[in-house]
């Protein structure tokens, strides 16, 4: 098999030894460290089928480098050629997933199946097979994260560039393996984006309807903003319709949710008794769909079984990085570059603040009442607050009925964000919207020349108040992935530190959406409250994060758990981790909605992000206020340093490394003004 074949070591300490002999007889005792480095590094990847002893000392007489102008020439090939190679791919990858995530249509079996196919599966060892990957480990520096850590603040940006260079080869991962990972999150995806339910059709023992006819809610995402828009609305069905959607919510992670509510507009659910009836035939919305049995049977742990089936696919991949041999460290250690420790130490900092309990008293007094679980959504801090959803719906329906009419909105968006007429046609030019068919998402492009995809949910009468919200996210995104690709000195650098700088910077834009509306910005009160939801906000996103890492911890521990069995430790997790830090602050005991979000199935160890992301929007916000320059500039200055470490990333944009610190200041000094 392949994958035995690529684990096996082919060279023994003979071979490696004449490899270096012969390379310091040729380059000389300069090149020492260099040579030394180099070979190690190749001979550590370099299995039976690559070829035997001769053919190693062969290649490395062939390829390894001393001159600086070859060297130079060498590094320029691999920056010229890998951007045209992952750039095309990328290209590739996108349109045959088109189908699945844009709204298109109807999805045929077989657009599934070109949405599951990773195009690129095979690259990494294709070039491992050319002895492309053993030419760049031969010549160029691979680092540990302390490495990174410890000497980054020195290094040049060539060094830097180098150091991203060899990373791209420092694992060897078998093309069936890696096309393995890209089916099970695929499949993981498409799921989640289908995972709708239909509000109307939510009902209680008198058959009670709360809401109108047509709204179908994705989870997590939809149903979570709906709690947030019911704080703005003073009717009496309001507090009904947030306690209906917790209850939801937690029949999605116990997985007690009969299978026939999910996406079926033909029947009626009344979530606390767990009832399902068929829907009177005047009440159902889509009359062409085929029609679901009123059967009250649960979902059979699907949810668990994609997220069992990406933990097994992750841990295929995991003897072909012996550095960090679980999906764990590779998103700590390789991804992020931050150690799970310290983030661990970050989370319990703000879980444990004693300021959420202050914020939450002022909450409680604003709501005036007790507060109940699903308030740890509260958004009466914003300004969205004092607007009613509807208001909202129908001002962002109106603005932008379709995809399209969002796209020629952009170039008016980025002015008003601060950047200059040029600039904002320049980023308006290089923007392409897309209708999605899930909540919506900004996908990045991997060559200069392509261009991002901003994808957005648009409702058949136009785009709701949440939809434009996160479009406004999503823009963010793509305006980060234009200067980080762009306008970066060297390719290689190209992003940022992590995906919580991109959140982050996602952020500054979804901050300002009303005013992006021409609703009235912000006055000293509600600069105040704002400081106050940040750190609500942040409170709320740690919980989930913390039952993400654990769940995985957990399946580690538990290689061979089934479905059921992980459902039970994840409920479990959830009501831990709500009992310990949030129970003490909001009630409910044993509730499990820390265990709801999407993220959780298909995008692995993904919600850590969202958490650093707002503490690094945070301090960036922090100095955005105070450096006198228009937002545009001050964007685009932080977001084209590329790649490096994030304490390296954080001290160019903001002066200090990555901490909670910007955060507790705003919310203590919202506090005191609030007295």
């Amino acid at each position: 098999m392949i994958t035995s074949t690529l684990l096996a070591v082919a060279l023994s300490a003979a071979a490696v030894t004449q490899a270096k002999s012969a390379l310091l007889e040729m380059h000389g005792e300069a090149q020492r460290a260099r040579i030394e480095r180099g070979v190690d590094q190749a001979a550590s990847l370099w299995r039976v089928s690559d070829g035997d002893a001769a053919a190693f000392v062969a290649f490395a007489k062939e390829n390894f480098t001393s001159d600086p102008k070859t060297l130079d020439a060498l590094f320029g090939r691999f920056e010229a050629n890998l951007e045209s190679l992952d750039g095309h791919m990328h290209e590739i990858g996108r349109d045959l997933a088109s189908q699945t995530v844009i709204e298109r249509g109807p999805i045929l079996p077989v657009d599934r199946l070109f949405g599951a196919w990773e195009p690129a599966a095979h690259v990494s060892e294709d070039l491992f097979e050319q002895k492309i990957a053993f030419v760049a480990l031969l010549n160029f520096p691979l680092s540990t994260l302390e490495e990174r850590l410890g000497k980054g603040d020195g290094w040049t940006r060539r060094q830097w560039a180098e150091a991203r260079l060899a990373q791209r080869f420092e694992s060897r991962v078998p093309a069936d393996v890696a096309q393995g990972v890209a089916k099970a999150y695929a499949d993981a995806e498409l799921y989640i984006a289908e995972y709708n339910v239909w509000m109307h059709h939510l009902v209680d023992e008198k058959g009670v309807r709360l809401w109108p006819k047509g709204l179908k809610l994705l989870s997590h995402w939809n149903l979570r903003d709906e709690i947030k828009a019911n704080y703005a609305d003073a009717g009496p069905d309001a507090l009904a319709r947030q306690r209906t959607i917790a209850k939801v919510m937690d029949r999605i992670v116990t997985q007690t949710i009969p299978a026939a509510v999910v996406d079926n507009p033909s029947v009626d659910w009344n979530p606390f008794t767990n009832a399902v009836a068929a829907a009177p035939a005047a009440e159902v919305e889509d009359r062409g769909r085929k029609a679901l049995k009123a059967d009250p049977a649960p979902e059979p742990d699907t949810r668990y079984a994609r997220l069992l089936q990406c933990f097994t696919a992750a841990k295929a991949a995991d003897p072909y990085h012996p550095t960090e041999p679980t999906l764990i460290r590779r998103r700590f250690d390789v991804d992020r570059e931050i150690p799970e420790a310290r983030v661990e130490a970050l989370f319990t900092e703000i879980l444990s603040s004693p300021l959420v309990p202050r914020v939450a008293a002022v909450i409680e007094k604003r709501l005036g009442r007790r507060l109940e679980p699903f308030d740890v959504w509260y958004d009466g801090f914003r300004p969205r607050a004092a607007y009613p959803e509807a208001q909202l719906d129908a001002l962002t329906k109106k603005k932008y009925p379709t995809a399209d009419s969002y796209k020629a909105d952009l170039p008016r968006l980025f002015a008003d964000l601060g950047f200059t007429p040029e600039k904002a046609r320049w980023l308006a030019d290089r923007i392409v919207v897309d209708p999605s068919r899930g909540s919506g998402h900004a996908l990045g492009a991997e060559r200069r020349g392509d261009l991002p995809h901003l994808r957005t949910r648009v409702e058949p009468g136009g785009m709701d108040y949440k939809g434009y919200n996160i479009a406004v996210h999503e823009m963010g995104h793509n305006v980060e992935q234009l200067f980080s690709l762009y306008e970066v000195d060297d390719w290689l650098l190209r992003g940022v530190p992590n995906t919580a700088f991109t959140e982050a910077l996602a952020f500054v834009f979804q901050a300002r959406d009303l005013t992006l509306l021409g609703l009235p910005g912000p006055d000293a009160e509600a600069k105040r409250l704002k400081a106050l939801n940040e750190l609500w906000q942040t409170w709320e996103i740690t919980g989930p994060a913390f039952v993400d890492m654990k769940v995985w911890h957990w399946m580690y521990d538990h290689p061979d758990a089934t479905p059921a069995a992980l459902r039970e430790a994840t409920v479990a997790i959830s009501r831990e981790v709500w009992n310990r830090y949030y129970a003490p602050v909001l009630g409910g005991k044993d509730a499990t909605l820390p265990g709801i979000y999407s993220h959780m199935v298909g995008y692995s160890l993904y919600l850590p992000d969202y958490v650093l992301g707002h503490l690094i929007a945070n301090q960036v916000e922090e100095r955005f206020a105070t450096s006198g320059k228009p937002l545009g500039e001050e964007f685009e200055r932080v977001a084209r340093f590329g790649s490096v470490t994030p304490d390296l990333w954080m001290k160019n944009a903001t002066g200090e490394p990555l901490s909670a610190a910007p955060l507790f200041r705003g919310a203590e000094r919202a506090l005191a003004a609030g007295r």
